[in-house]
């Protein structure tokens, strides 16, 4: 009996975890293999494994001298490896749309589960982040501490300065990357590809994100490279959404810098099916919105949001438009609000997010200022520098929605911050010595790693309250209802 070798045995596994794919195919996958990595006799050391297979394929190139040892050709090799399971976008969209006339739960289960089977969606490196809930006065809070993005590769950095500029894709989010062997610099996505979705009027595109955040994280994209922006077309495109999948919530980042998320260049959205304790918080008090149907409040959250509710989205997207031109143009300067500055530039916008709750659609509208003062030159809405140890990062979508995404440092600093309240090390990071003071002086002989995790929740209680507009306290309040009562 002649054994297969590992090109052989990797062909077989494709064609066993492709909806795509049948054993006729075998040969051709095959071949398709060998042309990658070179011909190759090496037994298979994992047969059940795919991306164990896929290893040690990039392994065998590397032999072969097909590609050079570099984390960038590792990253290509693979992606192109994986990308023999993954057909033609028109065959995915097929499927998913077909999918879809039986549920739309089907569909997105389907393609959700397509993008992990082709390792588009990391869910080894996913595995690795650290993710725990803290109780707080406002619920549940999530914290990640997130792991899972790869390293820098040190020769591809020193490789982008000599290379230059590259124009196409024009970002990560651009329709273009579906299929993109990648570059220097540039992440591979031989085995992208996008579900194309119309929206009122144009065909956006919808895929997963390779590092998710949370369940089922999908971002839907623009079909042009445009800025992110938020109006009417935004709150209807976002109903819409809901409409189409109402097991997602959608929601999308403010459109300014400091309160926007990390990609303002191309307008997209991002959703999923999770559950955010914003989202669990309830309305604390109800108030009305004259000329509009609709129910709405303010929830109790540590930032100032507004939650509108009815059973007809055009009508709730002309509330919410209203909402919105009153907050772009108000001032109170007794909390320091301000619309406009000297110059004429705007500085409010607001972070919305919708989803379908018990047969009505709910719309969370966050208030959003992004002015700069000499006391907190970051930002005035922004998290203040006592707390940037932990948080220092724009406030986006996710994190307005009570999930925190804290940099992979936090991991061996917050374990050393353990050991420093034991006693067991006389420093910390600089940046952490005085609230590593303030928790040992406090502690009291608990689980220390839980005692730091809970420290951590509160610290990312007070970055979101930081951002809130509108503060907690009675001057907060009072200056909260007065915008209420403007309209």
């Amino acid at each position: 009996m002649i054994m297969k070798n590992v090109a052989q045995i990797f062909a077989e596994l494709v064609i066993a975890k492709s909806p795509f794919l049948e054993e006729l195919d075998e040969l051709v996958v095959t071949n398709q293999v060998y042309a990658l990595v070179g011909l190759t006799h090496e037994p298979a050391k994992e047969t059940h494994d795919l991306l164990a297979l896929r290893d040690q394929l990039v392994e065998v190139a590397i032999t072969n001298k097909t590609i050079a040892d570099s984390l960038t050709d590792r990253e290509i090799l693979g992606s192109k490896l994986m990308a023999l399971l993954a057909p033609y976008p028109s065959q995915v969209n097929r499927q998913f749309w077909n999918d879809y006339r039986v549920t739309p739960r089907l569909a997105t289960d389907n393609y959700f589960n397509f993008a992990k089977t082709t390792d588009y969606i990391k869910t080894q490196a996913i595995a690795q982040n650290i993710a725990y809930t803290v109780p707080s006065a406002y619920g549940q809070i999530q914290i990640t501490i997130n792991l899972s993005k790869p390293e820098k590769d040190p020769k591809a950095i020193a490789a982008a300065g000599k290379t230059r500029s590259v124009t196409y894709p024009m970002c990560v989010l651009c329709m273009e990357n579906e299929g993109y062997a990648g570059h220097l610099g540039w992440a591979a996505r031989s085995e992208h590809r996008i579900v194309r979705v119309p929206l009122n009027g144009e065909t956006w595109g919808m895929q997963y994100s390779p590092y998710a955040y949370f369940n089922e994280h999908a971002i839907f994209i623009a079909p042009e490279h445009r800025n992110m922006h938020i109006d009417a077309t935004n709150f209807a495109n976002l109903l819409t959404l809901v409409t189409k999948f109402p097991e997602y919530f959608v929601g999308s980042n403010a459109d300014l810098p400091i309160v926007g998320g990390s990609l303002l260049s191309h307008d997209h959205y991002q959703g999923g099916r999770h559950e955010f304790p914003m989202a669990l918080a309830p309305i604390e008090k109800v108030i009305t919105i004259p000329g509009f149907n609709v129910e709405a409040g303010i929830v109790k959250w540590p930032m100032s949001v507004l939650r509108l509710r009815s059973t007809n989205s055009d009508t709730l997207v002309k509330a919410a438009t209203h909402v919105l031109t009153r907050w772009q143009a108000y001032s109170d300067e007794t909390v320091q609000v301000q619309a406009v500055d000297a110059q004429g530039v705007q500085h409010h916008t607001i972070t919305p997010i919708a989803r379908m709750r018990d047969g009505q659609y709910e719309l969370d509208l966050v208030l959003r200022d992004n002015n700069v003062s000499a006391e907190h030159p970051d930002g005035i809405f922004h998290p203040h520098q006592d707390v940037q140890h932990i948080k220092k990062e724009n406030i986006g979508l996710i994190e307005v929605m009570g999930l925190a995404i804290l940099p992979a440092r936090l991991k061996s600093e917050l374990f050393d911050v353990q050991r420093y309240v034991l006693g067991e090390v006389d420093v910390v990071k600089e940046y952490h010595q005085a609230w590593a003071d303030e928790l040992k002086a406090n502690y009291h002989g608990e689980a220390v790693d839980e005692y730091v995790r809970n420290a951590v929740g509160q610290v990312f209680v007070r970055v979101l309250e930081d951002a809130g507009v509108f503060k907690r306290d009675t001057v907060g309040q009072q200056a909260f209802a007065r915008f209420v009562a403007s309209l």
